[in-house]
């Protein structure tokens, strides 16, 4: 049986090609309930940067790095909420049931009322 080891070009490559998730997520403080409500048509990117953002202390919401500054990593949850189901039908449009989970979930959770969202335009790339 031979044992065959892949290259760091396959690993990249199987990397890149694989299929990123696409939905909802948030960043909640649990000591006062707030959140930071947003979509991406790739969830990993986002959540990785807020968090980031928020250590190095640079967040572009100010609001949202007070509290992190005030009350510590801690208190904080970065979670996905829900992803979107593909499906294999060629009339499904990513962008379009992401959208759809946008309006679901800002009704929901109303994140610019009760959170730190400045708008309800909560994709990111």
């Amino acid at each position: 049986m031979e044992n065959k080891t892949k290259t760091r070009k396959e690993l990249n490559r199987e990397y890149t090609e694989r299929v990123k998730p696409a939905g909802i997520y948030q960043v909640k403080n649990t000591a006062n309930g707030k959140i930071l409500l947003g979509s991406s048509l790739n969830l990993e990117g986002p959540l990785n940067r807020h968090k980031f953002m928020l250590k190095i202390g640079s967040h572009t919401n100010k609001t949202l790095q007070n509290d992190w500054n005030e009350l510590g990593p801690d208190v904080f949850v970065f979670e996905i909420l829900e992803e979107v189901k593909t499906k294999d039908d060629p009339n499904f449009n990513l962008q379009d049931e992401l959208t759809l989970l946008e309006m679901i979930w800002l009704e929901k959770l109303q994140p610019v009322e009760n959170g730190y969202n400045l708008t309800a335009r909560i994709r990111e790339a």
